[in-house]
């Protein structure tokens, strides 16, 4: 298992249709399987261990993404919003790492033994101007694919650990192959560090759906972009949508007729903004996706058709299912524990424990936190 099948796959059975679109730039499928190629052999050529991207999203994530899987090191997305120092931290755990960034924080950043650094115009300029040579990639599935730092409840951040096979499993369960339209176009708006971005990417592109990334988020700036690129799919955390919601308080709809699917997660969502959000846009279709940075994005599903019984009903308790996170995935186990490991019985208050084959629960230079039975203490 390897991340780049995916995009190989998408190469094979739809090239010519446009996987990513950022501002002006745009890319089809077969040369974002070049674009990946080309800077997957800067990467190894360089004789870093990891490649970093620090910076807003453009078409570097997916390229960085991909590339790192094909040059066989693991992607590190890194939280452009930490301070300088805190930054120098986590470059120094990760090094000796290949790092894109923007121009100003390369010439700002200091000069970090093991670490190589390229502006995000250098890395696309060479990524795209090159070819994609050789397919050549591992196929390990317990090669490393990405490390994402998450600083969970309490402690300094600490860097989960993706293998491939959580990865790839995550989508081949979750997403049928070719199944987007060719008009299909899904909206990133979240930043790279965050897992449902890199989901996001993963399963656009195994479905064919065309990408279209909003670098800085602002209610405004996310509806014009919604409309002006025909958006059918799109995730937002609860903020942004709060947010959305509120840029649209005058209004009597969203007016986004082509937005047919809008998930959200990454916090909890209040019943008044789903409430509203409902009415605001009537034909759109919403899911709540819950899950962890450890478990390769969504565990369970509040899907639209339980989003709809529970608007409609006058019941208050089935009315409160608005703010639940669904049922679990097929492929996913989920029990609910006290604080002895021991199963609790429906309608208590516990520990989420999760098993299935997405999960890692793993920790860079920390080791595994899962069981030997597979379970996983979220």
């Amino acid at each position: 298992m390897n991340l780049m099948m995916l995009l190989e796959m998408a190469t094979s059975g739809f090239g010519d249709r446009e996987a990513v679109k950022s501002g002006g730039v745009g890319l089809s499928y077969s040369q974002l399987f070049d674009a990946a190629g080309a800077a997957a052999r800067e990467i190894a050529s360089s004789g870093c261990e990891r490649m970093a991207l620090l910076d807003v999203s453009s078409p570097a994530v997916p390229v960085g993404l991909f590339a790192s899987a094909w040059a066989g090191v693991p992607f590190v997305p890194l939280n452009y919003r930490l301070t300088g120092s805190e930054l120098e931290r986590l470059l120094k755990e990760i090094a000796p790492s290949y790092l894109v960034t923007d121009a100003d924080r390369a010439e700002a950043l200091p000069k970090l033994p093991g670490t190589t650094v390229v502006t995000r115009e250098q890395f696309l300029g060479r990524a795209t101007a090159g070819s994609a040579g050789e397919p050549s990639w591992p196929m390990d599935p317990d090669q490393i694919a990405i490390l994402l730092f998450t600083s969970g409840t309490t402690g300094p951040p600490k860097a989960a650990l993706l293998r491939h096979k959580h990865l790839v499993s995550y989508i081949l369960g979750s997403v049928e192959f070719a199944s987007a339209a060719e008009d299909d176009a899904a909206l990133v708006s979240v930043p790279p560090y965050h897992v449902a971005g890199r989901a996001a990417i993963a399963s656009s592109v195994y479905a064919g759906r065309r990408i279209v990334q909003l670098p800085g988020f602002s209610a405004e700036a996310w509806l014009e972009l919604a409309r002006s690129e025909r958006i059918t799919n799109a995730f937002v955390v609860p903020t942004m949508l709060a947010r959305v919601i509120e840029a649209l308080s005058d209004a009597e709809s969203a007016d986004l007729p082509h937005l047919r699917a809008l998930s959200y997660g990454g916090g909890k969502m209040p019943q008044s903004v789903i409430e509203s959000a409902m009415k605001l846009f009537p034909d759109t279709a919403f899911t709540n996706a819950y899950g962890l940075t450890e478990t390769s994005s969504t565990i369970s599903l509040l899907g639209p058709e339980e989003h709809r019984a529970a608007a409609e009903t006058d019941d208050p308790e089935v009315r409160r299912r608005l703010i639940s996170v669904g049922r679990p995935l097929p492929s996913v186990e989920v029990q609910i524990r006290d604080e002895s490991g021991k199963p609790l019985p429906a309608g208590e208050r516990g520990e989420i424990y999760v098993r299935g084959e997405q999960v890692s629960g793993e920790y860079l230079g920390r080791g595994t936190t899962v069981d030997g039975e597979g379970w996983f203490p979220t």
